[in-house]
């Protein structure tokens, strides 16, 4: 075996050395003729030494890399991994654990146990509840809305885990015109289907309007309904009432769960908790880690009021498995048997912003956006929302031209912003989301949008 030491060494200092370049090269990749071209050829026949393995690979992989871990890059609400969480995330990589229970790796489960209790402290959730360390927002709703399934039908005296859905009693789900597409694909995953939403009309901004709620609950039909909100809009940035939601919800005998994939961070910042107000009175939610956290890809936490529900949803057994005993951890609470261990990073990345950092990262993203919106306005152009968080939509006329601007951008490479349609119009979509963006990365994009607006 090739010295470890030496091998992972070379594999940091590319690393680092790639994350030292972010502030000053383009946010888009060039030449992707190069990347295709670098990665092609036909396999070995003999064994390559593994440190020219990584050499070769880092040099194949450079023209392909997007520098969303960048401060100028504000596409998909992408944060980029803090410093003591990307390395937390490089021992986990060399570790090795199978973050299945406590059994496979103990260490694993006890940083997840930690940093959830931190986690649902900070957000302000119940500290009853139970924690999965799931991929992604789309899995933190499909848990999220599994624990739901479960509890309604149980409450129907039905048993979906062992009977399915084929003459289950139709489950009623309640969500906003607006909410994001993982919603729907969960909804799919679950066997529950589209159909099943009945939509709520959103307000200006994007938010579910409470009364258009009160009228769906009581229009009926009666029967297992599960209500899910939003707490971050995804073009908006917008946040449902979830209190009042929440409370109608409840006399409707609804299980209520809220997708805030970005904008459940509110919760961290005594400046912005206000517009998540109530989002305790929840009986699950969906946050990701990768997004405003901070963290490494791929962490995001599905939380549940009800952890018997949550685990009898997701959890498995058989005959040569070890129970670690206790409370449902690690694999009871996620769809993953052979989980990595995302809890070091999780736990290193909280310690690294520690509560202030946190909501100090939460206040800058959110001041940030706000400067964009004022610098673009300025330019003579349209900022078409409320900019309540960290999402900033800019119009530049017409819809074609909108599009020309976005890629104008995109293949100018001093940062990066998406496209994307909005009541009806084609928009500019600027999150800014990123621990390392500065005051000057977002005047330097100002600048360079103005430029090739005109």
């Amino acid at each position: 075996m090739e010295d470890l030491t030496h091998l992972f060494r070379l594999a940091a200092d590319h690393a680092a050395d790639y994350r030292r370049s972010l502030p000053d090269r383009p946010v888009a990749p060039p030449d992707r003729a190069a990347l295709a071209q670098a990665f092609s050829g036909p396999l070995p026949a003999t064994p390559t030494p593994a440190r020219q393995v990584v050499t070769d690979l880092a040099a194949a992989a450079e023209p392909g890399l997007v520098a969303s871990a960048g401060p100028r890059y504000f596409g998909f609400v992408v944060g980029g991994a803090l410093p003591a969480a990307t390395a937390a995330d490089m021992l986990a990589v060399g570790w090795d654990q199978l973050a299945f229970n406590a059994v496979t790796s103990p260490a694993a489960i006890a940083a997840e146990a930690t940093a959830g209790a931190w986690l649902k402290e900070l957000l302000t959730i119940p500290t009853t509840a139970s924690v999965g360390f799931v991929t992604g927002g789309q899995a933190a709703n499909t848990v999220g809305l599994a624990a739901a399934r479960h509890q309604v039908l149980a409450d129907a005296g039905w048993d979906v885990e062992r009977r399915g859905l084929v003459g289950a009693p139709p489950v009623r789900v309640i969500a906003g015109a607006e909410r994001h597409a993982t919603i729907d694909r969960s909804l799919r995953l679950l066997g529950l289907g589209v159909d099943a939403v009945l939509a709520v009309p959103a307000g200006p901004n994007g938010a579910i309007d409470p009364g258009a709620l009160r009228d769906v609950l009581r229009a009926g039909p009666v029967g297992p309904t599960i209500v899910c909100l939003q707490a971050g809009n995804v073009n908006t940035g917008a946040c449902d009432e979830l209190r009042e939601a929440c409370e109608l919800a409840h006399r409707h005998g609804a299980w209520v769960h809220v997708d805030g994939a970005f904008g459940l961070w509110a919760a961290a910042s005594p400046t912005t908790r206000h517009l998540v107000d109530g989002l305790e009175l929840a009986d699950s939610w969906a946050c990701d880690g990768h997004k405003w956290l901070n963290l490494p890809y791929d962490t995001a936490f599905a939380f549940c009021a009800r952890p018997d529900s949550h685990a009898a949803a997701m959890s498995l057994s058989a005959a040569y498995l070890v129970g670690s005993g206790g409370a449902p951890a690690g694999a009871d609470l996620t769809a993953e048997s052979s989980r990595r261990a995302r809890g070091f990073a999780v736990w290193a990345g909280l310690r690294e912003l520690g509560r202030d950092g946190l909501a100090a990262l939460v206040d800058r993203c959110c001041a940030l956006a706000r400067r964009f919106a004022e610098g673009l306005t300025a330019a003579g152009f349209e900022v078409a929302n409320e900019v309540v968080l960290n999402q900033v939509l800019v119009g530049f006329g017409d819809d074609e031209r909108t599009d020309r601007v976005v890629a104008a951008v995109q293949a100018d490479g001093t940062c990066w912003a998406g496209g994307t349609t909005w009541r009806g119009r084609r928009l500019m979509r600027i999150s800014v989301s990123n621990a390392a963006t500065t005051e000057a990365d977002v005047d330097l994009s100002i600048a360079a949008i103005t430029r090739l607006a005109a």
